[in-house]
């Protein structure tokens, strides 16, 4: 029999969720009942299809993730998706060191901070889920992607501490690797030409959808995964594998 996913009542942040895959996340937990509240880095507060409001913070402002910790707090959801992120590309030697710090700042040190203002309520709940948003470069290599691999390869290494820590306590924690996924991020970083070889090597023969990558998220942020934890997945039409 399927797992139900439970989700009519339940509270879901998500990260980085006024466009790309975040907002696809979001939609999807819409969906199937939840209120969803994201974040995004500009705009104001106002409520849309995807989520029901909006927490305002630029994580690349460590005072803001603070802000936004000190709302999560207050929000306790029951799922955490820490989506939001950033890449700048560079040759190793070349890698500006403000950069490099922005990049981990955004896509290390906020979901690290965010994780730790929910797990409390959690924690009294018995029941959470906490997905992560890694990459493929958080897997394999790719020449030009230190900073973003470094940043991608610390959050698979966060989860497993967060899910080895707090399984028994009804905390399940994943993050997921995604493959080039059709995003606005995805097309400024590579250019056309750039996404046309890479989708030559993939066996699927195309990207994937924001949507192919929510409904993975869904499923791991609901009662339909009992069990799964402690794991990256990627999900990239088998490119990592081939």
């Amino acid at each position: 029999m399927a797992a139900s996913f439970g989700l009519g009542g339940r509270r879901v942040v998500v990260t980085g969720a006024s466009r790309g895959i975040g907002r696809a996340i979001a939609l999807a937990f819409r969906a199937e009942g939840a209120e969803v509240i994201g974040t995004r880095t500009g705009g104001d507060a106002t409520g849309d299809a995807a989520c029901s409001r909006y927490v305002v913070a630029d994580f690349s402002d460590p005072d803001a993730i603070e802000r936004c910790f000190g709302d999560l707090r207050e929000l306790a959801p029951d799922v955490l998706v820490n989506n939001a992120g950033i890449n700048k590309i560079a040759p190793f030697a070349e890698i500006d060191p403000d950069d490099f710090r922005r990049i981990q700042t955004v896509n290390v040190y906020a979901p690290f901070r965010l994780s730790q203002a929910v797990i409390p309520a959690m924690q009294a709940r018995g029941w959470g889920r906490i997905i992560g948003i890694s990459s493929i470069w958080g897997k394999i290599g790719k020449e030009q992607r230190a900073s973003y691999s470094a940043s991608k390869f610390a959050i698979d290494g966060m989860t497993l501490a967060i899910a080895t820590e707090h399984a028994a306590d009804g905390i399940l924690a994943n993050c997921i690797a995604p493959g080039f996924t059709d995003t606005e991020l995805t097309r400024s970083v590579l250019g056309e030409r750039g996404i046309a070889d890479l989708v030559a090597k993939v066996p699927a023969g195309r990207m994937a959808t924001p949507d192919d990558i929510a409904s993975l998220v869904l499923w791991l942020g609901s009662d339909a995964n009992r069990y799964v934890s402690g794991q990256n997945i990627a999900i990239d039409g088998g490119f990592s594998r081939a």
